[in-house]
């Protein structure tokens, strides 16, 4: 056979993502390089991708029963699911940023390497995110946090339903939304009822209700609203208990999904659970709302790892691939085509980054509206991005064995999980109108490269206009919402490119989504665009 492109194995993903080593050298220093750099070699290797098939195409089972009609309430992974986690605990990327000192990079790092591993397989990713993201809730309580956080940061990964006083490391998950409500949390209906005195640590309350959605449910401890006397409230929900028994927590059944089948997405009924509650009664959407909004820095990463392995598996192909006398990657559309999908991946890597360096550095507004803006715009962008990273491959990315499917059928998910696009948008809508200080960050950071582009200082000027004159009680805001974020997005995005990346990667940027010189589909640039080509898609992978 001839014209065969080779494996997309034996890559080093960290070397070869241009955008991404540079964030982490800027944000968080060679040392951070450093350390990432194995997990960059172990991610595109032949072992990874042959664990990610597996576990993929080995989807978990229920076991609600044992032999003698005993409820254990388990799910079984396949090995390979485990060998994933293993890798990911293990490279420090669950709550171990919480732990350490503000300001050292190590939020930088983390979210370097959650895209990292997120390329290799993205539904083991869940738990991993959300181990990290309670973190953000669970130190503003000394008590419950001294019990947890030390096992969550934990490098060690220790499966398993036992109580986290016999466990190297735990993980966590989180249990908000049920049939009734979805987004909606306040429309809960699972009750919390104080029992004082329970086998817990704190104020102790019991549980009955149901979740609809709860990923990863063989987790050590859940973060769980429920209300509560004083309205909704959050509670920390572990699976064991002190004395070895388990918390009542019944796995009805596992979710039959698009994509994302590695994980294990069950619906949840408890009854008389054991809870301790975290922070005030009736504050539990305040309370949980830093999780939420670590979550969703990790949707804009996740759908960033989706977008690279996309764009460099569509390069790859094309460089070793021929077509009517000549490579793919040397034919004039193609190179459009490349060229587009390598600008947008480039522009969700800087962002994420970015809103990773926020949090490092305790910019909390620009990480609030930052995080909202990039949930909606970059995952958004994923779902029709990987598509034509697919076409790119023909009907050989149709196909399961080249693993454009596979990405193709997790692209959607960032954008539905912690809240779909209208309610970021809404979100969006609510800070800039009520949290004033964080449309004050966002300006900030959008003038930094003040006067470097004509084109940008026009869209930067309309887009914050824009949001200047939301007002947050009209149906006309609402109805208009979404325009207002893609225009903030855009801006944001388009001022890091100028800031960070190369010129010719920032001008064809620039150009092309504020300056509107391409059409509506991928590989539309305008054609003054084609001597950016060779840079931006050099850059791709």
């Amino acid at each position: 056979m001839t014209n065969q492109v080779p494996p997309f194995v034996g890559r080093h993903f960290l070397t070869d993502d241009a955008a991404l080593r540079e964030s982490v050298d800027r944000w968080a220093g060679p040392g951070a390089l450093a350390e990432l750099a194995p997990l960059g070699a172990l991610a595109g290797s032949q072992e990874a991708q042959e664990h990610a098939r597996l576990a993929d195409g080995n989807p978990p089972v229920l076991r609600t029963h044992d032999a003698r009609g005993n409820r254990v309430d388990e799910v079984e992974f396949h090995p390979s699911w485990h060998w994933l986690m293993t890798r990911a605990v293990g490279a420090g990327l669950t709550a171990e940023p919480w732990t350490v000192s503000p300001g050292s990079g190590a939020h930088v790092r983390r979210a370097a390497g959650f895209v990292l591993w997120s390329r290799v397989e993205a539904g083991h990713g869940c738990p991993v995110s959300m181990t990290y993201a309670a973190g953000s809730a669970l130190r503003h309580d000394r008590t419950l946090g001294d019990r947890w956080l030390p096992a969550l940061a934990s490098r060690h990964y220790d499966f398993g339903i036992r109580p986290v006083t016999q466990k190297a490391g735990a993980i966590s998950g989180m249990g908000m939304t049920e049939k009734q409500g979805g987004s909606d949390v306040r429309s809960n209906t699972t009750q919390a009822t104080p029992t004082p005195g329970g086998p817990l640590p704190g104020e102790t309350y019991r549980l009955t209700g149901h979740k609809w959605f709860c990923s990863a449910p063989m987790s050590d401890v859940f973060l769980v609203l429920a209300q509560a006397p004083g309205g909704l409230t959050c509670f920390v929900v572990p699976r064991a208990l002190d004395d070895g028994s388990r918390n009542a927590f019944a796995l009805q059944r596992l979710k039959d999904k698009l994509g994302n089948h590695s994980n294990a997405s069950s619906e949840v009924e408890l009854d008389g659970t054991w809870g301790s509650r975290l922070g005030d009664e009736g504050r539990g959407v305040r309370t949980i709302i830093d999780m939420v909004g670590a979550t969703r820095l990790d949707c804009v990463l996740g759908s960033t790892a989706t977008m690279r392995d996309a764009v460099s598996r569509a390069v790859h192909h094309a460089r070793h691939r021929t077509a009517f006398g000549a490579s793919l990657v040397d034919q004039p559309l193609m190179r459009n085509v490349l060229a587009d999908l390598a600008l947008e991946a480039e522009a969700a890597t800087v962002l994420g980054l970015r809103l990773a360096h926020a949090v490092d550095a305790g910019e909390t507004e620009l990480a609030r509206l930052g995080v909202a803006l990039g949930k909606f715009w970059v995952c958004k962008r994923t779902s029709p991005m990987v598509a034509e990273a697919l076409e790119c491959l023909g009907g050989n990315g149709y196909v399961e064995e080249n693993g454009l499917a596979r990405l193709y059928r997790e692209a959607p998910l960032n954008s539905i999980w912690e809240g779909s696009g209208n309610v970021n948008a809404l979100d969006v809508v609510r800070a800039v109108t009520r949290e004033p200080t964080s449309l004050e960050a966002l300006t900030k950071e959008l003038h930094e490269v003040r006067g470097r582009s004509a084109e940008l200082d026009a869209h930067v000027d309309s887009a914050l206009a824009q949001a200047r004159s939301l007002d947050p009680t009209s149906a006309a805001a609402a109805f208009g919402a979404r325009s207002v974020v893609e225009a903030l997005a855009l801006a944001l995005q388009a001022s890091l490119l100028v800031q960070h990346s190369p010129g010719p990667v920032a001008d064809a940027f620039v150009a092309s989504r504020v300056g509107g010189r391409r059409g509506h589909t991928f590989g539309s640039l305008d054609v003054d665009l084609a001597g950016a080509a060779s840079s931006v898609i050099e850059r791709a992978g």
